[in-house]
């Protein structure tokens, strides 16, 4: 089972990805033939051997082998969080679901991405004293990320009672949440990582059982908000999280 999806550098709209299963490690920075890496970073301020990345049950830790250079990981979903590890730390342990790997870098600072959908929530419908083994959620979603965000968007119209209406476009979502401060530059190729990510690592939809070769996107935005709605992962009140519908309707007429 992978806990731990690494999204190479490159081009954000076609991502390359890498899957570890707990205890599973790979070693990234600019590399050497005598000194191999799993993931190069091009950038000649990068360590040939910069560090690694390990995987655990539902959390990963960094080990940073440089020297001298301190690598940040910060929380993009957060308000500026982040940790610092600083040279020569082994196992750093990383608490975010999604986080963002920064190295120094010339002549700006390199970057990739690690998403650990696996993390652990308590069901928060439970009732009753904890017993120290409390139940865990069957899709652990974290309301404060930019995915739920996406979702709760996609799910809108049908909880508002429109449910004769089609599942909202992709530009339509980001349409939607532009007005947020967060999602100022939220983008198409963005969204779609997103419902990608709700579908395969979230919310377990298997596409095998249906997917449409026509429009796979389609399937998918249709899929994450069948199994959503199904299982009140997202409710009513989940709406406030959303622009107020007055303050769009401005926007479009240019008040």
């Amino acid at each position: 089972m992978h806990t731990l999806i690494i999204e190479l550098p490159g081009d954000e709209r076609v991502p390359r990805l890498l899957r570890l299963a707990p205890g599973e490690s790979v070693r990234f920075g600019r590399g050497a033939p005598d000194t191999p890496v799993d993931f190069a970073l091009d950038d000649p301020a990068v360590a040939r051997l910069a560090g690694e990345v390990t995987a655990a049950e539902d959390y990963w830790a960094l080990t940073n082998y440089s020297r001298t250079a301190t690598y940040v990981v910060e929380n993009p979903e957060g308000a500026g969080e982040h940790v610092k590890v600083t040279p020569g730390r082994v196992g750093a342990p990383v608490p975010f679901e999604i986080s963002r790997v920064v190295l120094p870098g010339r002549p700006a600072p390199v970057h990739f991405r690690i998403f650990a959908p696996s993390h652990a929530h308590l069901d928060p419908h439970r009732t009753g004293p904890g017993d120290g083994s409390g139940t865990l959620s069957a899709f652990p979603l974290d309301q404060t990320a930019k995915y739920f965000l996406v979702l709760v968007a996609l799910c809108e119209r049908r909880l508002r009672d429109e449910s004769v209406v089609a599942i909202p476009s992709v530009p339509s979502v980001v349409e939607r949440l532009r007005p947020l401060p967060s999602c100022r530059d939220l983008t198409a190729d963005a969204v779609n990582f997103h419902v990608d990510y709700l579908a395969r690592e979230k919310l377990r939809i298997r596409n095998a059982a249906g997917e449409r070769a026509a429009d796979p996107g389609g399937f998918r935005r249709e899929a994450v908000v069948s199994l959503a709605l199904r299982f009140d992962l997202v409710r009513e009140e989940h709406l406030e999280l959303l622009p107020s519908r007055l303050t769009r309707r401005a926007s479009v007429h240019g008040d």
